[in-house]
This record gives structure tokens, sequence and C-alpha cells, in this order.
């Protein structure tokens, strides 16, 4: 099978992350989309992450409403930290022989992906499926980097602006896969 890979903080998951994972599922050659939420990234503080298990939980729930081709992979919660996708990768196609991995990604992270850990070997070794960002050409970076343009939709969501909403007090379940106060998401605005 081919299987896309969709990292991410899911902190929380929203349906700009839904909606991309769907589009991946539906619109490109990919059989399954997988999402796999990062305990650490490295790029990223930990310190306003909700708690792990939260997170799984509130993927699960935004995966299963979806009736698609869609999984949480729970695996870099029991890789070392912090998490590296290439470390992922290889982990995943080593429990995973038979399987190919594509890597899916936004414009604005393969503009960055020379930051990334061994970022030759990744581009390398596996397929990157590059969605449209606003501010980044998302087919030039697709030419210099090899990588395959799939014109998702621009959706101009994200977990910061989810969790800034919610600690203005603003009701923010048309953004979200499931009901923001059933889930007690007021918890991912507190710092721990």
């Amino acid at each position: 099978m081919k299987i896309g890979l969709f990292f991410g903080s899911f902190n929380p998951v929203h349906v700009g992350h839904t909606i991309i994972a769907g589009y991946c599922s539906q619109f490109t050659d990919l059989h399954e989309v997988w999402l796999v939420p990062s305990p650490h990234n490295p790029f990223k503080p930990t310190s306003s992450l909700l708690p792990d298990a939260q997170r799984l939980a509130l993927l699960h729930t935004a995966v299963e409403r979806q009736k698609l081709p869609l999984k949480v992979c729970d695996v870099e919660f029991a890789l070392p930290r912090p998490s590296y996708t290439i470390n992922t990768l290889r982990a995943l196609q080593a429990q995973h022989r038979y399987d190919r991995f594509v890597v899916i990604m936004g414009a604005d992270n393969l503009a960055s992906i020379e930051r990334w850990r061994e970022w030759q070997a990744l581009l390398r070794d596996f397929e990157v499926y590059v969605y449209p960002r606003v501010g980044y050409n998302a087919e030039e970076l697709c030419v210099k980097y090899r990588a395959k343009f799939i014109s998702a939709p621009i959706v101009e969501i994200s977990s910061t602006f989810i969790r800034k909403a919610l600690e203005e007090g603003k009701n923010v379940n048309a953004f979200l896969p499931f009901t923001a106060d059933s889930l007690s998401l007021q918890s991912c605005c507190t710092p721990r």
C-alpha cells in the first residue's frame, strides 16, 4: 500500500487538518493517510501542548467522524524525543516493509526543509506531497526539491488561532471536528 503520513502537533486537531488529510485520501494515489502526532517537534516549545493522551483521543475522534481511509499513528510516542521525521520514517519502513510511505506537508514546511535532520536523505528515500500555503510558491518549491505538488484547498486555520480564540472565550466549534466544550479543550490554553 501507498500510505501518506501527515505529521503535526495537532494541538488541537482542527478542520484544516481533516480537510487536507481527506483531500489526500480521495484525490491522490494514496491508499490511506495516517495522521502522526508528534510528542515533541524540535522546532516548537512543548510548554503549551495538550497532554499526549488528550491529543491522541481528539485525533481518534476527528478521524472516526470522517468515514475516510484515515488512521491515527502514535509511533512517535515510542521513539526518542525530540521527534525527527527521518527517524519516524525509518521506524515505520522497518515495521511495514511492503508499504510505501509518502510525507504530506505544506509548502511552508518544504520552504524550511533544509533545517530538518537528514533532509537530503528524507527527500532521496521518500516521496513528498506538498499542499499550497498562503505566501509560498508551492509549485516552485516542488520543482526545487523534487516533491509532488497536490492542489489541495488552501485552509488558513491553525491550532495557534484555535488556542488564542479559546483564551479570548470565543466559540470555535465551527473550526473543530468535535465540540470544544465536551472535550475540555480549555486546557490547551493554560501552560503546564
